[in-house]
């Protein structure tokens, strides 16, 4: 069941990084996100499970291995869509401006008691 939607934005402002764009969107959706859902409920923290959306122009160039280092604890699945936004150096040189988009859902596996 899931129980919490969380969305953040990423960027990589110099070297064209598809990934620290992306692992800078997922810091900042966990970075809002303060509510202790494990704990509410009496999961242990890595029954969470977490789907993390991903948005970028090059979506081939995501290294999902090492996004998923951002989690701390969790069962994490990734889909990386097409999306986000590169931005054009003015002088039309160099490496654009990349903004990733991300969407975090977590859920746990609830089973629900008859009684």
């Amino acid at each position: 069941m899931r129980l919490l939607t969380e969305f953040g934005m990423g960027t990589s402002l110099r070297r064209g990084d598809y990934t620290q764009a992306a692992k800078r969107a997922v810091q900042d959706a966990l970075w809002h996100n303060s509510i202790n859902l494990a704990e509410l409920f009496d999961f242990p923290k890595d029954a969470m499970q977490i789907t993390v959306e991903i948005a970028v122009q090059k979506p081939e160039e995501v290294d999902v291995k090492a996004v998923a280092e951002v989690f701390p604890y969790g069962k994490t699945t990734f889909k990386v869509h097409k999306g986000g936004l590169d931005v054009a150096r003015p002088e039309g040189t160099g490496n654009p401006t990349i903004m990733a988009n991300v969407a975090l859902s977590v859920a746990f596996d609830m089973e629900r008691s008859d009684d």
